[in-house]
This record gives structure tokens, C-alpha cells and sequence, in this order.
């Protein structure tokens, strides 16, 4: 072997050091946040579509004749929410606090609503029929609480009304337990959780003594543990998390089969659409266990490129609530990917057995378009901050127009 001549060692030394400056230089960049998001909210959504497709084929081949039925759903509220998203992410700040107070009364009225005329299925109370479409009104609240709430503490950050403990928590605390009530009143535990996950995520940001959020989190926790224990078939799933090796037939068997499910898929998985659990074994395998669909057919790979872009996004909404200067923004940017990221976090722990079985979809992923219209949504209001991040205004006016302003232009819809 030959030896290296003394004067390339250096050079060579330096190589890794001009790697990491390189990629620090890329992620200090203006538009770092916009581009992470963005990139991230398309790639989930195409693996989405993807697995919703394989994990459902077989069922609805035996329902209802078609392998696609649930794709071509799913496709529809895809194209519906895309434009929601993109018309959001170029709206200015004031339209979403503006927006803020009618979508809190819609989505109370419409939970009152579902007292009343909801469709039961699993035993929860959850949904408004239209025909053969079923909305559920919870999951537009999640948007509610995050832009009311952020826009509430913000007001009241401006008018320096944050010292005490009743400003910080009237009306906001009322408001967010009117929401929760309803929302448990339909036996929805999961939702819960993320609602108050976003309640606790604004008043952490906002800045709340320590000592009182230490006692709203304990105050939380004993509602979150009430609410279990008054309910049968929410203690049988807290035992039998405690304990999977029993009832593994009955009370567990859809944690048990996803565990299946996750470790038959190895390092690499079975293929796409060769997995098997799918054939009648687990149960939702769509909507709740769809990342144990991934976790069989795309293996260990698989489930950390989705762990690497869920941690991505969480990333970039935190960078974005770091580096705004509006208070609304900041709040409103952590409380969006509080949301997206914890319900991702427990969606994840349920199916790989580390916490109780909630019943909440992994965002963007999992089947559902009452659930992924509001994320979209969030998410373009991610995009329409990084925009307001210091710099990004002038790196998108060298940047230009984008491809939609372009075909916009050509169609003779939009200023050239």
C-alpha cells in the first residue's frame, strides 16, 4: 500500500469537517422549514395513499367487489384537501386569527350535533352521516382549540395580562374542557388526549409558571386516569397493555396482531402488498395498525424512514415557532406540531405495544378524510409562516414563481 504524501493528509482530515459545515450551512438556510414540510407532508401522504391501498385491498375485494374502493376515497379527500392546503399556506396571519372564532362555533355545534344524530360504530358515538359519507366533527376541533387558543394567549401576551394565573387560563381552560366534554360524551378517549396535548403545548410555550403547569398536568393526568377507569372496555385495554400475554384472543388481540404483523416484516418486509395481515387478521389495519402494515410489508427500514419523517416535521414546525417574532405565530406553530407529532408519537406506541390502544389515525397516513383535511390545513399554515421567517421573504422573491403561480399564469388566472 501507498502512503499518503503529507501534504494531502490535512485535506483529507478536513473532508468530514467541510461535510458537517456543509449540511449545518443547509439546514440554517431561510427556506430550510418551508422545504422540510412541505417535502415531508408530500412523502407521507404518497406512502399514505400507498398503504391504504394494500392494507385494505383484500377486505374491500370481498365488500364490496373492488380492490380500490377506499384508495379512490381516500384520493378524493386527498384532492379536495391539496388546494385547502396550498389556498392556506398563502394566507396572511390575521385570516387565521380571524378564522379562529368560526371554526370554534361550527365545530361545538356540530359536536353538540352529534349527540344527537351521530352514527355509532365500535362503540363511540364519533360521526355526522351525509349519505354514505361520514364526517367527524372532532378532528376539525383539534384546528379550532390550536388557532383560538393561540390567538387568545397572544392577545393576552401583547397586553402583558400574563402574570397572574386567571388570564392565562380564562377563557381558554373553560373553552378547551367544553370541547373535551363533548368530545368523551362520544367515547373518544384519543381525541381527548390530542386536544389536551394542544391545550397543555400553548400554555408551555406561552410561557406558565412552572408550578402551575405542573399542577394543570396533574390535573390532566387524574382526568385522563378517571376517564379510563369509569369505562369497562377502556380498563380491559389498560390491563391488558399491563399484561399482553393474556386475553390475547379477545381484549388484546388486535395489539397482539399487530406485534405479529410488525415482527414478521424483519428487516427489509415481505413486499409490498405481500403482507398477511391484512387477510382478515388485523383488525383497522387501515386507519389505526396501518403503520403495522408498513412495519410487515417495509420492515425496520420502513417504519424509521416514517420515524425519520414525522421527527423531520417535528423539526421544522419547532424551528418555525423558534425563529417568528409574532406571538400568535409561534403559538399557533408549536400548537399545530404538537398535535401532529404527539398523535403520531401514540398512534406509533400503540401499535408497537408501548402505550394503550387509543383509536387515533397516524396523520397523513392512515385512512380518513375528516382527519387529514385538518392536517393539511394545519400544515399549510406551517407553510404560510416559514414563509415569515427572518430571510424567507427575499429567498422566495429570488426564487420566483412556483410551478402553480407559472400554470396559473399560462391559464391567464393569475398576474405574470
Amino acid at each position: 500500500m501507498s502512503a499518503i504524501p503529507a501534504e494531502q493528509e490535512p485535506a483529507r482530515r478536513s473532508r468530514p469537517r467541510e461535510q458537517v459545515a456543509a449540511a449545518v450551512g443547509l439546514l440554517d438556510r431561510p427556506l430550510t422549514s418551508y422545504y422540510l414540510v412541505l417535502g415531508c407532508t408530500v412523502m407521507l401522504l404518497a406512502l399514505g395513499l400507498t398503504m391504504v391501498l394494500s392494507a385494505s385491498l383484500v377486505k374491500q375485494l370481498q365488500e364490496t367487489g373492488s380492490a380500490y374502493t377506499l384508495l379512490q376515497k381516500q384520493a378524493m379527500w386527498m384532492v379536495l384537501g391539496l388546494p385547502m392546503m396550498w389556498g392556506a399556506s398563502r394566507l396572511p396571519v390575521r385570516t387565521f386569527r380571524t378564522l379562529a372564532y368560526p371554526i370554534l362555533l361550527l365545530s361545538v355545534a356540530a359536536l353538540v350535533l352529534v349527540l344527537f344524530i351521530g352514527h355509532t360504530a365500535n362503540g363511540a358515538t364519533r360521526w355526522i352521516a351525509f349519505g354514505p359519507i361520514l364526517i367527524q366533527p372532532s378532528e376539525p376541533a383539534k384546528l379550532a382549540l390550536m388557532l383560538w387558543g393561540a390567538d387568545i394567549l397572544a392577545r393576552r401576551e401583547k397586553s402583558g395580562m400574563l402574570t397572574e394565573w386567571r388570564p392565562l387560563l380564562m377563557p381558554l381552560m373553560p373553552v378547551a374542557g367544553v370541547l373535551v366534554l363533548l368530545v368523551m360524551l362520544g367515547n373518544d378517549l384519543g381525541t381527548t388526549l390530542v386536544l389536551l396535548t394542544i391545550f397543555l403545548a400553548l400554555l408551555w410555550v406561552v410561557g406558565a409558571p412552572g408550578r402551575l403547569f405542573v399542577g394543570i398536568a396533574g390535573l390532566v393526568s387524574l382526568l385522563v386516569a378517571i376517564l379510563i377507569v369509569v369505562e369497562p372496555y377502556r380498563m380491559q385495554r389498560l390491563t391488558g397493555f399491563l399484561d399482553p400475554t393474556q386475553n390475547q384472543l379477545t381484549h388484546n388481540y388486535q395489539g397482539t396482531q399487530g406485534l405479529y404483523a410488525i415482527a414478521s416484516g424483519g428487516l427489509v418486509g415481505t413486499g409490498l402488498g405481500e403482507g398477511r395481515a391484512k387477510w382478515d387478521f388485523l383488525p383497522h389495519a387501515e386507519t389505526d395498525f396501518i403503520f403495522a402494515i408498513i412495519g410487515e410489508e417495509f420492515g425496520l427500514v420502513g417504519t424509521l424512514v416514517v420515524l425519520g419523517l414525522f421527527g423531520l416535521l417535528a423539526y421544522a414546525g419547532l424551528r418555525i415557532a423558534r425563529r417568528v417574532r409574532d406571538p400568535f405565530t409561534r403559538l399557533a406553530a408549536a400548537g399545530a406540531t404538537a398535535w401532529l407529532v404527539v398523535q403520531a408519537i401514540v398512534n406509533i406506541g400503540a401499535v408497537i405495544g408501548v402505550f394503550p390502544i387509543t383509536g387515533i389515525p397516524l396523520p397523513l397516513v392512515s385512512y380518513g378524510g375528516s382527519a387529514l383535511i385538518p392536517t393539511l390545513v394545519a400544515l399549510g399554515m406551517l407553510l404560510a409562516f416559514a414563509k415569515r421567517e427572518p430571510g424567507a421573504r427575499q429567498a422566495l422573491a429570488a426564487r420566483g414563481p412556483g410551478p402553480v403561480s407559472r400554470a396559473l399564469s399560462w391559464l391567464g388566472l393569475a398576474r405574470r
